[in-house]
């Protein structure tokens, strides 16, 4: 499902004086470019497990992929809600982002080839998945793939001017 363009604010209690809001395309640009990012689950017993992964930006969507006995895919299993962070680990300088939203499981053929081909076009040969049962196969056993539709996302610039923007998204089926 498309988002509408986000609506865009800039919290100034957290930003350098006369700090303007990073827009959403400089957002969008930084989750479509990183090559790491750490997604945040909530196990059963409420604690919170934190990994790194490869991901996807597809379509107005982050999608990423987990094997069906790892951790975040039990947890994603009873708590769909997700944080995803990426960014750079400097203080000098960069835009690390944050998309918080809830996940579901893609089961669509054509989407999950546009996926697959989206990860060998980002992260080369070796993350080419053969798609069977609605699932990707590779060198880990089967792992479904997840979509993260953003409700909001942050966003923190750093080095010269400070800034903490916040995204919120509205849905084309919302409206």
């Amino acid at each position: 499902m498309a988002i509408t363009e986000p609506r865009t604010e800039l919290d100034a209690r957290f930003s350098s004086e006369g700090a303007t809001a990073k827009t959403w395309e400089e957002g969008r640009r930084r989750i479509e470019e990183a090559a790491v990012y750490w997604v945040s689950t909530v196990r059963a017993d409420g604690r919170p497990h934190v990994t790194p992964l490869y991901a996807v930006w597809v379509d107005d969507a982050l999608y990423f992929c987990s094997g069906v006995e790892e951790q975040k895919s039990k947890n994603l299993a009873r708590n769909p809600q997700v944080a995803m962070t990426t960014g750079c680990n400097d203080d000098k300088g960069g835009l690390d982002v944050v998309l918080e939203g809830r996940t579901a499981v893609v089961t669509d053929q054509q989407l999950l080839e546009r996926i697959a081909d989206a990860y060998v076009d980002k992260y080369g040969e070796e993350w080419r998945f053969e798609i069977r049962d609605r699932v990707f196969h590779g060198g880990g056993g089967p792992a479904p793939v997840y979509e993260l539709e953003p409700v909001k996302a942050l966003g923190f610039g750093k080095g010269a001017e400070f800034s903490h923007t916040r995204w919120m998204f509205q849905r084309d089926r919302d409206a």
